[in-house]
């Protein structure tokens, strides 16, 4: 059985390598991220998951694991900033509020499915000028729903988060193991 990682996501292999496991191929699925119209952040984001667990190609006995990340302010989907001035925009927009980071895991082996989302309750500090030309000098906003990554330099301006940090990074783990043990995958192995 082999494991197949749809994502190109440094940090999601990373997280993966925190349940000791390396993928045995990388294989990011190309399908079209926008959102339809009116659709809401966490169905988006689930649907992401799952369409992306849906394109890989795997044989029948492969296991494939596919994630989405999506930051949602109210009804509002914060994606991946096309640019600096975006990216800038998103910031302020979340600047003293609270926001929601949903990340939804996808694991496919064969025809059968397994799915998970969860909702994380993040708080951003009330933001300088200073702070958010800082930040967007360092372009680690950059590919990064939301614009900004926890586990980088944006860890300065998040002081409260509710729920799973590793979920916010990109790859709940928890719940990522559970998904992959139910699809057949061993997690804890004795020595």
């Amino acid at each position: 059985m082999k494991l197949i990682l749809g994502s190109g996501s440094p940090r999601r292999l990373e997280l993966l390598a925190q349940l000791g496991l390396e993928p045995d191929d990388i294989r990011p699925p190309d399908i079209d991220e926008t959102p339809h119209k009116g659709e809401l952040p966490r169905p988006y984001c689930a649907r992401m998951a799952r369409e992306k667990a849906q394109a890989v190609q795997a044989d029948a006995s492969h296991v494939v694991l596919c994630a989405d990340t999506t930051v949602a302010l109210g009804r509002r989907i914060l994606g991946k900033p096309a640019d600096a001035g975006e990216a800038a925009r998103f910031l302020y927009a979340m600047s003293g509020r609270r926001h929601r980071v949903i990340t939804a895991v996808a694991v496919r082996r064969g025809d059968r499915l397994w799915e998970r989302d969860v909702v994380t309750t993040v708080k951003m500090k009330q933001l300088s000028d200073d702070e958010v030309n800082g930040y967007l000098a360092t372009n680690d906003w950059q590919g990064k729903a939301g614009a900004y990554g926890i586990q980088g330099p944006a860890g300065a301006l998040i002081p409260w988060i509710q729920g799973s940090y590793t979920a916010v990074v990109g790859l709940p783990v928890a719940e990522t193991a559970a998904l992959l043990q139910a699809a057949g995958l061993p997690i804890w192995r004795a020595a």
